[in-house]
């Protein structure tokens, strides 16, 4: 993929007139020359790369201290290793999320913050820069301070809002730098208004969109503010299911569908092909740029192809995000119905067959066809032979079976040429709000306010560009007059088939408090594909390549699943209180005017208000 503009620039390289000291290596912007940062355009957007640089989500939608977001914590991918998962497992501490951020740092979300702030200040203060420019980049501020807090407030509930840059800590201003926390409506409040003030300056369409490629639009702004608002309608944070946050999210995420519409955006013809588009990308809402550079200073790979692929065709990791049995199972018919409840019948034998076509575009498994590495027909064989994976001669083989091939830069989806010497080197870019999301947001919120027509009218939209059948009712495997509760379950379903692997399903359960429902006691299903003892052609593994795929399960295969075997550690025990983590007592004792949240030692703070 070709390189981006505007996310990694070499700053220090390219402008003399600005030195790596006086733009970067300091935590407060404003200790630039406020008319280099703020006179100069050129210098200010360089100082806005930066923010974006600090603050743009990586794959999988990380973009904490912590790495929440990974879909080992949900039963996608079950974390099967022998270290332990405390966020699985009921052994958080109050000191474990540290989000929050204690040192002077310019990495953590408060520096994060604080440099945003700074940024913001100086060009509020300057006169010389023309006005239409001076709000486009101070738009572009007000969004990533909005992402800044809303990923805050979606771990801990009300935080501290700093909104100017603070002084630093002295005898003679402690009342300046040490603030309580404010409620979470307050936070959802500001972070709405922060997403107002970018959507009313920031353009619809970049001009040289190329060139911009990855910047900010209204319709992106529009979009956060939707996804926060159904944060905050959801019962995580409306757990009395007030309507007035529901109309609230209704409102934000139908403005952000009807302006992105109008624009242009729309869901990309194949699922498949979602990540391999950019600039043009109809999908693409808010993104993280990537680039195949190898050693120069604009150097930005993107980690996911070599994580994900078989360990044996990558030079480095290879093999996480591994699906689990409990996702394969999750996948409809491809007449949109579930396992049991279609016209196409299912066997755990025969897993793969006649499923929602975006299951094949997600997992691979045991003989499907899986062209990378310039191997055009490449066939994956992970079953095992006298009690041994015969995967890349025994080792390095994936544990549940599968693997999970979303977005990986396959001859047949791509043109890629990637080999296993050069996946650590893709370009393939994130996209943390695309299209699909805004129109689920759009549905789940409309269920909210009892608009179910409305919410049927997305969802069969979403259905219908994964290729599901349409049925003679038109409604793409959907149930007929649901209840606002079953279109919220079928909302959420559809969340986890459409975004799998993309760090969504945590967020979803725990927004909706279904993570103990869904996850507690499990230690997931162990899955084993084994090739049978008998009747089997000596020659099976040079010619098994060239055989009807159906014909070599039914003929050759057995499989065993044994309940609760995969996870080698103890049962998920995911506690109520994670619903809000704690704030780190690192934190309430630099500043004693932190309360603690509910729920957790000495917590006298409600996050519910």
């Amino acid at each position: 993929m070709k390189k981006k503009y505007i996310l990694w620039t070499a700053l220090c390289s390219m402008f003399a007139l600005a030195s790596c000291e006086s733009v970067l290596d300091k935590t407060d912007l404003g200790a630039a020359d406020p008319d280099l940062v703020s006179g100069d355009s050129v210098l200010a957007n360089l100082s806005l790369n930066y923010i974006y640089n600090q603050n743009l989500p990586d794959w999988g939608g990380y973009t904490a201290v912590s790495g929440l977001g990974s879909s080992t914590y949900t039963e996608e991918s079950y974390n099967q290793g022998s270290s332990q998962n405390k966020y699985l497992e009921g052994a958080i501490a109050e000191n474990d999320v540290t989000d929050f951020g204690t040192a002077l740092n310019a990495t953590n979300n408060y520096g994060k913050i604080r440099t945003i702030n700074s940024f913001i200040s100086d060009l509020q203060q300057n006169p010389k820069m023309d006005a239409g420019a001076k709000n486009r980049l101070l738009a572009q501020a007000y969004f990533f301070r909005a992402w800044r807090y809303f990923e805050l407030v979606k771990l801990y509930g009300g935080v501290p809002l700093v909104l100017t840059p603070q002084n630093a800590v002295g005898i003679e201003n402690r009342e300046a730098t040490f603030l309580p926390r404010n409620t979470t409506s307050q936070c959802i409040k500001q972070i709405s208004a922060d997403l107002d003030s970018a959507a009313k300056y920031l353009p619809a369409t970049w001009a040289s969109p190329a060139a911009n490629w990855g910047r900010i639009t209204k319709g992106g702004a529009m979009a956060l503010k939707g996804r926060l608002l159904l944060y905050a309608a959801s019962p995580q944070f409306n757990p009395t299911d007030v309507n007035t946050k529901w109309q609230a999210a209704y409102d934000a995420n139908k403005a952000a569908y009807d302006a992105l519409t109008a624009n242009g955006s729309k869901l990309i013809a194949d699922y498949a092909k979602i990540w391999f588009t950019e600039s043009g990308n109809t999908e693409a809402v808010f993104v993280t740029g990537y680039n195949t550079s190898v050693g120069d200073q604009q150097k930005r790979n993107s980690g996911w192809e070599s994580s994900n692929r078989p360990k044996y065709s990558t030079v480095s990791g290879g093999g996480s995000n591994l699906p689990s049995w409990d996702m394969v199972k999750a996948y409809p018919m491809k007449d949109g119905k579930k396992p049991g409840e279609s016209k196409y019948t299912y066997s755990d034998l025969l897993f793969f067959k006649d499923r929602d076509p975006r299951f094949e575009k997600t997992i691979a498994y045991n003989g499907c066809t899986w062209p990378m590495s310039n191997v055009p027909n490449n066939r994956l064989w992970t079953y095992y032979a006298a009690g041994k994976s015969v995967e890349n001669g025994g080792v390095n083989f994936s544990f549940t079976g599968f693997y999970c091939k979303k977005a990986l830069q396959t001859s047949d989806v791509a043109g890629s040429t990637l080999d296993q010497s050069n996946t650590i080197y893709s370009g393939t870019d994130w996209q943390e709000i695309r299209f699909a999301e805004v129109m689920l947001n759009y549905a789940e919120s409309a269920a909210g306010v009892g608009k179910l027509d409305e919410a049927y009218t997305q969802l069969i939209n979403v259905r219908k560009r994964a290729g599901i059948e349409a049925g003679s009712d038109n409604l793409y495997g959907l149930k007929a007059n649901m209840s606002r509760a079953e279109m919220f379950k079928a909302i959420l379903d559809e969340r986890q088939i459409e975004f799998a692997f993309e760090g969504k399903r945590f967020w979803d359960l725990r927004r909706w408090r279904l993570l103990e429902s869904t996850l507690n006691g499990s230690k997931g299903t162990k899955v084993q594909i084994n090739l049978k003892t008998t009747g089997v052609p000596a020659d099976f593994a040079t010619t098994r390549d060239g055989m009807k795929l159906e014909d070599v399960y039914t003929n050759y295969f057995t499989i065993a699943l044994t309940p609760n075997g995969l996870m080698s550690r103890t049962a998920i025990n995911y506690l109520p209180k994670y619903y809000f983590f704690a704030i780190p007592t690192s934190a309430i004792d630099n500043n004693p005017l932190l309360k603690q949240n509910d729920g957790w030692t000495n917590g006298a703070f409600n996050p519910l208000e």
